[in-house]
């Protein structure tokens, strides 16, 4: 183990921010003014893109108020990018942390995020550089590999959850006959998936759940449709923006309209309102779609606390980890086989989360492909920090006469 350098440490954020992106940063901030290794506390605005123009902001200036309001601040404090780095301006990258004498980088982002990051520190090593390089997980999608979970999922997950038993107590109110609900999810149903966890003893809906990992055959889906609101008088029905059919084209859009962004990830979205109208077309029945959209994403008060604390946890050994000598590696949760949720933080290889992809394991999802399994029940409650809200249904005694 080589000792730790002396020098300044630099800390970005990219990709789409969480409910707990800053409970990262902030872990990272406290735990570097423990060392005396690292001089000061700098901040990328905009994930690397801030890097590349060289908009820097000193951390250590920030008030302690600041700071500690950083774990229930939504967004990200640093501001984000979708930036697609290109092979020169990684020259430049170098330069500036050489100019800074940045000798610590942390990068909270998501998988394109770790791409990046693998490379700054690929770079640094081949030119002979002491830069320590971190990648702190985050993201709704859950979809990193080398994970057991990402930082971010499970307060989205809370607040689908929590947000999906309330549309089904109002759908079941006053129901337009059906309600799709859209999340996020360009190819994994990980969020959409969490839409079960708001059913209980007094809560059926949603009452359908169709991932991305499985084509959705469009004449199934209306006989899916038909029998449960021949069952329920209404359907509440999950999918995922993502969602292809048996051919691989989005169910939202026809495959010449297909759009993507900075990195060739296609940009879904529509899949609620055009099965609301396949629906409508088809059934005869009333539908219409809901999609929170970034509210998922950002929603501070309905974060989860375990989320928020694994967060924090992240970010303390992201520094930790640094200060050890390692390098070109993410800090991961690793869940224990105990009977009692618990999990561990451990350092995997940059290399091998670089662009990859964790989609829903077939155990996760039933037979039929509309709805999950208890296994994925198992999985997720304990990422969304306790239980949800309970609310009293009348008991509605009807009078004699």
């Amino acid at each position: 183990m080589s000792a730790a350098p002396s020098g300044n440490l630099l800390v970005a954020q990219s990709g789409g921010p969480t409910a707990v992106i800053n409970n990262s940063l902030y872990g990272i901030i406290k735990e570097s003014k423990k060392h005396p290794e690292i001089n000061r506390i700098y901040g990328s605005l905009h994930g690397i893109e801030g890097v590349l123009e060289e908009n820097i902001v000193d951390l250590n200036e920030e008030s302690l108020e600041n700071i500690e309001g950083l774990k229930e601040a939504p967004a990200s404090a640093l501001g984000s990018i979708r930036y697609k780095v290109t092979e020169d301006d990684y020259s430049k990258i170098l330069s500036v942390f050489e100019k800074l004498n940045i000798r610590y980088f942390f990068y909270i982002g998501g998988n394109d995020s770790m791409d990046t990051a693998d490379k700054v520190a690929r770079l640094s090593r081949e030119s002979g550089r002491d830069l320590r390089v971190i990648g702190v997980p985050k993201t709704v999608d859950n979809d990193l590999v080398e994970t057991d979970h990402c930082p971010g999922y499970g307060s989205a997950a809370r607040y689908t959850a929590i947000t999906v038993r309330e549309i089904g107590i109002d759908v079941e109110s006053l129901p337009p006959p059906v309600t799709v609900y859209e999340t996020m999810g360009r190819n994994s149903g990980w969020l959409t998936a969490s839409t079960a966890l708001a059913r209980g003893d007094k809560y059926p809906a949603p009452n359908l759940i169709y991932c991305p990992e499985r084509p959705l055959d469009k004449d199934r889906f209306l006989n899916d449709v038909q029998k449960t609101y021949d069952e329920m008088g209404y359907a509440l029905i999950a999918v995922s923006e993502g969602l292809k059919d048996k051919d691989g084209n989005p169910i939202s859009m026809a495959e010449d309209e297909v759009k993507s962004d900075d990195f060739g990830h296609a940009l879904p979205g529509g899949v609620g309102s055009r099965l609301s109208d396949l629906i409508s077309d088809e059934l005869g029945l009333r539908a219409r779609d809901e999609k929170p959209g970034l509210a998922a994403r950002c929603s501070s008060q309905l974060a989860s606390e375990a989320d928020r604390e694994e967060a924090r946890r992240l970010g303390t050994e992201a520094v930790i980890s640094a200060m050890d000598g390692l390098s070109g590696k993410m800090v991961a949760l690793n869940r224990r086989d105990t009977e009692r949720y618990q999990v561990e933080i451990v350092p995997v290889p940059l290399a091998k989360v670089a662009n990859a992809e964790k989609k829903m394991p077939s155990e996760f999802i039933n037979a039929a492909g509309n709805d999950v399994t208890k296994k994925f029940f198992e999985y997720a409650r304990p990422l969304i920090g306790g239980k949800l809200p309970e609310y009293v249904k009348l008991e509605k005694k009807r009078i004699n006469g």
